[in-house]
């Protein structure tokens, strides 16, 4: 049992946190309703801010993810020139890719997109199909599952798994050759 010294220390504690709590719920309302947070795209958030919401999604992707399963033929040679074209026709204006920078469209956006040529060393194979599938809200990354399939959102992941190991080069040809058999395939019909 405590003494009535003890139970004074708790209380204590326990009214002053609770005060913290109100104050700062108080405080975050002034410059919430205040308009003082500038969410302008042309101005970066705090770097406190970027930390925040990463570790909020690196938690909420890999939550979501969980129960992915990966294709056994993920590593299958075709899925590479078409998830190649794939990413050249959605995704390279934003990301980028292995010796191609985005479009300044892609690199006006705040939250800036992030590069996803080391995208395989922050993501699970099931995490980037997850993102890919879902998109992230207010990041500007769109939920692709409403303009692919699911073979071409594997294809997509595929490609971006294997884009680490790729040269400017390997890139450029992957993309453009099946965006020219594409292309010529519609000249011909």
């Amino acid at each position: 049992m405590l003494s009535n010294r003890a139970r004074l220390i708790v209380k204590t504690i326990a009214l002053t946190l609770s005060g913290l709590g109100v104050a700062g719920a108080i405080g975050g309302l002034v410059v919430l309703r205040g308009g003082f947070y500038d969410i302008s795209a042309t101005e970066q958030h705090y770097p406190f801010i970027y930390t925040v919401l990463a570790q909020g999604m690196q938690a909420s992707v890999a939550h979501h993810a969980r129960d992915i399963a990966v294709p056994a033929d993920l590593d299958a040679p075709a899925r590479l020139p078409r998830g190649g074209a794939l990413y050249r026709a959605n995704c390279v204006q934003c990301h980028g890719g292995p010796g191609v920078a985005p479009s300044r469209h892609g690199l006006s956006m705040q939250p800036a997109p992030g590069p996803l040529v080391d995208a395989d060393t922050n993501w699970k194979t099931r995490e980037l199909y997850w993102i890919t599938r879902h998109g992230v809200k207010m990041s500007g990354m769109p939920a692709w599952e409403y303009h692919l399939d699911e073979d071409e959102l594997w294809d997509v992941v595929a490609f971006v798994s294997a884009m680490p190991g790729m040269t400017q080069d390997d890139f450029r040809r992957l993309t453009e050759r099946q965006a020219a058999q594409a292309a010529s395939a519609g000249e011909e019909s």
